[in-house]
């Protein structure tokens, strides 16, 4: 079918009107003093005039442009159309720094686990050219994305949302019927292949949804061959083994921003700890290498990822926060926490929905009865902490989160005060009482299907760094809080019957908190206009068309707002200060755009289109440099960072 671009285009990436603008940012991202401690690559998706697009991605020490194709045998293929210099992108096993001790090695075995910085020559980019082309995909995706260095980014010790291999890898362990038991695979997993893999262990059907090319299985000619709505993920033939049965329910245990190398590391090397997972992994089967997540490997994003079988490019919450162009508006869906499933695209299913529609709604009596606790993945679910619709007495929960109280550890609230964080333990400690009164009332069937947050591991690798004794204490505690959910649902007769989920929304990878560094807001902090929602970077753009009379003696210019309004509209730029020049005479014409953004002026006879230049400048707008027959004048950036002609 050939190359495909975004499939909903409406402003993501460069067009021809943001070359200027989108080479200037790119080459800030690079250069800079900031850029070049700071910034690994940047991508986009660049768009011809005709709709047709390739993805790119620069860095210092090399470029990669690929095609997205539609696969013969369904899917997509990426197709590499030029590199220069060193491919940025070229190195994406999955496999490496899978261990603790490979990832100390990466960053040079420091004496210090603080100071374990990995730089780009040690990192891969698993699904890299999949990961990034799929962002582009929503309306609500930038024009650039910035992959800071790993070590690089913000004053906490443990961060995420980048596209490596530490920040992108979650642990991932499957445990109980229809999985293989006591076993280790090493099978590749993205986060989107959670969802179906689950959906063909409770025995969903197969529908005529959309797979990741967005056609469904008739328009492709195939018999029906998804689970979801619309699924971009498939299912894990490797886990599965039917001989052990089929669960009754899933229960799916979310550690957040648990590193993978610190999971395995414990489980491999202190045989008394965390003994709960212990029990579910030994009982299992866990993935040697984890589940890599969404891009950005950020927390709203991967939830509703893993919670809907789609990359985040599909689902829209491409970021925790995001620039709705239309309504020229940053929304914030992890700034607000609360009701954000209105967010989620309708044209996806999330788990909880597809147990409805498979198994029926519950209403009191009957049907799939379903939870999601202190997650954003919440729309479907009958009981949902972040969209405020607890199920079950008030004053019950109350009691259960007085009993577990006195198990949060008083170290959080001596050591991270300072920080903010006075709340560690005490959400999760909440949490944990809504899952045990969801299975004591006896007033509704049993979930069917959980989804439970557990958020302390992520506050404290954050706030120690993901291989300090802190974030360890944290998953001790975690663990603690799993135990109790195990020995209720052994207690109710439901454990045997269960199958159990683990994994994260994101890895974590250690900060060199010295640097101070934000690559993301570099452009806006050059002085270019554009929205930043880090590692987000939109461009604020106008579109200048440019009309010259057919006697060569005047000329019409056209303003307009790059980016279209509620309307489906640009609307006109008023007030652009337009100067017409040429390398004889100089300024040639000066002119202001009226209401409607237009303008007009004399432009000399004996003068060809491509001899003027134009500028035209306002508010709030990135400037735009073109010949009069309509040329952009923007930086060659092949030229500019590797000394290589641009082609045309």
């Amino acid at each position: 079918m050939g190359a495909t671009g975004p499939e909903r285009l409406a402003g993501q990436g460069l067009d021809p009107n943001q070359e200027e603008s989108g080479n200037r940012a790119i080459l800030e991202l690079l250069t800079g003093s900031d850029g070049q401690a700071w910034t690994d690559f940047v991508a986009t998706c660049r768009v011809a005039g005709d709709g047709s697009a390739v993805y790119e991605a620069w860095a210092r020490r090399g470029m990669v442009r690929w095609e997205r194709q539609v696969a013969a045998g369904g899917g997509y293929e990426y197709v590499v159309v030029e590199t220069i210099g060193e491919n940025p992108l070229g190195q994406q096993d999955h496999r490496a720094l899978a261990t603790l001790a490979q990832e100390l090695a990466a960053a040079g075995d420091p004496g210090d686990v603080q100071q374990a910085y990995v730089a780009h020559g040690r990192l891969t980019y698993p699904h890299a050219y999949e990961r990034i082309s799929q962002l582009f995909d929503s309306p609500n995706a930038p024009d650039l994305v910035v992959n800071s260095e790993s070590y690089a980014f913000g004053l906490q010790p443990g961060q995420h949302g980048n596209l490596d291999v530490i920040q992108s890898r979650s642990p991932l362990v499957f445990s109980g019927p229809g999985v293989k038991s006591g076993a280790m695979v090493e099978c590749e997993s993205r986060q989107i292949d959670i969802a179906p893999t689950i959906a063909r262990l409770i025995n969903f059907p197969l529908i005529d949804g959309r797979d990741s090319t967005g056609r469904t299985s008739s328009e492709r000619g195939a018999a029906p061959d998804v689970y979801l709505r619309r699924q971009d993920g498939a299912v894990l033939e490797d886990v599965l083994d039917a001989a052990t049965g089929a669960p009754e329910r899933v229960y799916l245990l979310l550690l957040d921003g648990q590193s993978h190398t610190e999971l395995l590391h414990r489980l491999e090397s202190e045989s008394g700890s965390i003994p709960n997972l212990r029990r579910l992994v030994a009982a299992g089967v866990m993935l040697r290498y984890g589940s890599i997540t969404n891009f950005p490997s950020i927390t709203w994003p991967s939830h509703n990822a893993i919670g809907t079988g789609c990359w985040s490019g599909h689902h829209d919450i491409v970021n925790p926060s995001y620039y709705l162009r239309e309504r020229r508006e940053v929304i914030s869906p992890q700034g607000r926490q609360f009701e954000t499933g209105v967010c989620l695209s309708p044209e996806v299913e999330t788990l909880f929905e597809a147990f409805h529609r498979v198994f029926g709604d519950w209403d009191g009596d009957k049907g799939a009865f379903t939870a999601s606790i202190i997650e954003p993945c919440t729309r479907g679910a009958d009981h949902a902490t972040l969209e405020r619709r607890l199920i079950g007495d008030r004053a019950q929960l109350i009691a259960l989160t007085q009993e577990t109280q006195e198990e949060i550890n008083p170290r959080w609230k001596d050591e991270l005060e300072e920080h903010g964080h006075r709340m560690m333990g005490e959400i999760d400690n909440r949490g944990l009482a809504q899952a045990r009164q969801l299975f004591i009332d006896h007033s509704h069937p049993a979930p069917m299907f959980v989804y439970h947050e557990f958020s302390q591991p992520d506050a404290a690798a954050h706030d120690y760094g993901p291989h300090h004794e802190g974030a360890r204490a944290a998953l001790d505690e975690t663990d603690v809080r799993i135990g109790h959910i195990l020995r209720l649902l052994e207690s109710e007769g439901l454990f045997a019957s269960t199958l159990f989920v683990i994994t994260t929304d994101h890895g974590m990878a250690t900060q060199d908190v010295s640097l101070k560094a934000n690559a993301a807001r570099i452009p806006e902090r050059a002085g270019m206009a554009a929205v930043t929602t880090e590692p987000l970077v939109y461009l604020r753009d106008l579109d200048v068309a440019i009309e010259v009379a057919h006697d060569g003696r005047t000329a019409n210019v056209v303003v307009l707002d790059n980016d279209v309004d509620m309307t489906g509209t640009k609307p006109p730029v008023a007030r652009a200060a337009l100067l017409v020049s040429d390398h004889r005479d100089g300024r040639v014409a000066s002119a202001a755009t009226d209401t409607q953004g237009i303008a007009g002026f004399v432009i000399p006879a004996d003068l060809r289109a491509s001899e003027l230049r134009l500028s035209v400048r306002a508010e709030g707008f990135n400037p735009r440099h073109l010949l009069l027959d309509g040329t952009n004048l923007a930086v060659d950036l092949r030229a500019a960072l590797y000394g290589t002609a641009e082609a045309r």
